[in-house]
């Protein structure tokens, strides 16, 4: 079993800038990809962005042009850089993690706790 664990959450004024990151316990290389979704109370939780072993990237519309997925490998960590954030982005933020390359049809198979993110003025 992975844990994961979030941090770098908080309240940051509408146009600010938020970095979260996500620590593995143990070589995120044995993982197919790596991910961040959200969720607001009442919704659904939604992807938010994933990265895969081998680098590529997917965006949720809502996002592209403003936030950039990263991961350090050496320090088993991926990393959530949000910028130009609107008060639609707060949601709580977790992580995510999948092992055996199958998360669009089966979902991630680790999680973290989750990180506030509150984005007003």
């Amino acid at each position: 079993q992975v844990q994961l664990v979030e941090s770098g959450g908080g309240l940051v004024q509408p146009g600010g800038s938020l970095r979260l990151s996500c620590v593995a316990s143990e070589s995120i290389f044995a993982l197919y990809a790596m991910g961040w979704y959200r969720q607001d109370p009442g919704k659904q939780r939604e992807l938010v962005a994933v990265i895969h072993s081998g680098g590529s990237t997917n965006y949720a519309d809502s996002v592209k042009g403003r936030f950039t997925i990263s991961k350090d490998n050496a320090k088993n960590t991926w990393y959530l850089q949000m910028n130009s954030l609107t008060p639609q982005d707060t949601a709580v933020y977790f992580c995510s993690a999948d092992r055996w390359g199958d998360y669009v049809n089966r979902g991630m198979d680790f999680w973290g706790k989750g990180t506030l993110v509150a984005v007003s003025s």
